[in-house]
C-alpha cells in the first residue's frame, strides 16, 4: 500500500498527493504513456510531506524536457500564461485572438464612457449583430483565484455602461453581453454570482471542457512564454515588442536577429513552435 504524502499548494492548503491527478496533467502534453509512468515513478520516490506543488511541477517539467522540448512546452501552459505579465495588456491580446478564431470582430483598451464615470474596456468583440463586452482578470501569481468581488466589479462597470446607453439609446453602441476572462480558477461565490446575474466566466479550468485551456489548445494559440528554446530574457525582449504568441515570432522572425539571436538558436524555435502547430 502506497504511503498517504501531504503536498502544499500554492495557497499554503495541504493536499493528499495523487498519482492519477499528476498522469491527467501529463497526458495533456501527449507525451508516451511509458514516459509519463517513469515520471510519475520518478517524482513519487522523491516527493515528501510538505513538498510544494510549484517543487513538483518544475521536477516533471524537467523530467517531460529531458524526454522531448514539445512536451515540456504543452506542461507549462499555465504558468506560461502567467508569464506574460506583469502587466495584463499581453493577456488581453491573447484574449482578443481567442475570440477572433469564434469569428469575432475584436477591439482591445478601448474608451467607454457610462453613467457615471468612462471605462477602458479590456476587450470589445462583435458578431452577428452582438456586442460583446469583456473584462479580463489576469493574475501572475500560483495559487489565486479570481473570487466574487472581481464578478461584482465587471457586473458593476456594465450595468453603469447601460445605464448610459439607455439615456442616449444607441442600438449599434449598445453592449449585449458582460463576459469575464481570468487566467486563474474561479471561486465557487463567483461562479454562482455570475450564473445568477447572466455573467459569462470564463476560468482556468471553467466551464467544464470549454475553459481557457481548452480554449488555447483547441485554437493552437500558445503563447511564445511556452517555448523552451527561449529564455526568459529574451521572452521578456519580445513581449515588450508586442508579440505575445508563438506564431507571431514566426511572422515577424526579423526580431529574433533584433533582440540577439543567431541563426543556430533560431532554428530550435522555429522548429518547436512548427513541432507545436502539427500537433494541434
Amino acid at each position: 500500500m502506497k504511503k498517504e504524502i501531504f503536498i502544499t499548494k500554492a495557497s499554503g492548503e495541504k493536499e493528499l498527493f495523487s498519482d492519477s491527478k499528476l498522469r491527467h496533467s501529463l497526458e495533456k502534453t501527449k507525451a508516451p504513456s511509458d514516459v509519463i509512468e517513469q515520471i510519475i515513478g520518478q517524482i513519487r520516490n522523491e516527493v515528501k510531506d510538505g513538498t510544494k506543488t510549484s517543487e513538483i511541477y518544475h521536477y516533471a517539467l524537467s523530467l517531460l524536457h529531458e524526454h522531448n522540448r514539445l512536451t515540456a512546452g504543452r506542461y507549462a501552459l499555465k504558468r506560461a500564461v502567467m508569464e506574460l505579465g506583469p502587466s495584463g495588456h499581453p493577456f488581453e491580446k491573447l484574449v482578443g485572438e481567442l475570440l477572433k478564431t469564434k469569428g469575432f470582430a475584436v477591439k482591445v483598451g478601448e474608451t467607454v464612457q457610462g453613467a457615471c464615470v468612462s471605462h477602458e474596456i479590456d476587450v470589445i468583440a462583435e458578431k452577428d449583430d452582438r456586442r460583446v463586452m469583456i473584462e479580463c482578470k489576469f493574475h501572475n501569481q500560483p495559487g489565486t483565484k479570481s473570487d466574487v468581488k472581481v464578478a461584482l466589479y465587471v457586473q458593476a462597470r456594465f450595468e453603469d455602461i447601460q445605464k448610459q446607453w439607455q439615456k442616449q439609446p444607441e442600438p449599434s453602441r449598445k453592449f449585449h453581453e458582460v463576459w469575464l476572462a481570468t487566467n486563474t480558477k474561479l471561486t465557487s461565490d463567483a461562479i454562482q454570482y455570475a450564473s445568477c446575474v447572466g455573467l459569462k466566466a470564463i476560468g482556468w479550468d471553467y466551464p467544464p471542457n470549454n475553459g481557457l485551456q481548452n480554449l488555447i489548445e483547441s485554437a493552437n494559440l500558445h503563447p511564445l512564454t511556452c517555448l523552451t528554446a527561449l529564455n526568459n530574457a529574451h521572452k521578456q525582449l519580445l513581449l515588450n515588442k508586442g508579440l505575445v504568441l508563438c506564431k507571431e515570432i514566426l511572422e515577424n522572425k526579423n526580431l529574433l536577429r533584433e533582440i540577439g539571436l543567431n541563426e543556430s538558436k533560431i532554428k530550435p524555435i522555429e522548429q518547436e513552435i512548427s513541432n507545436l502547430h502539427q500537433s494541434a
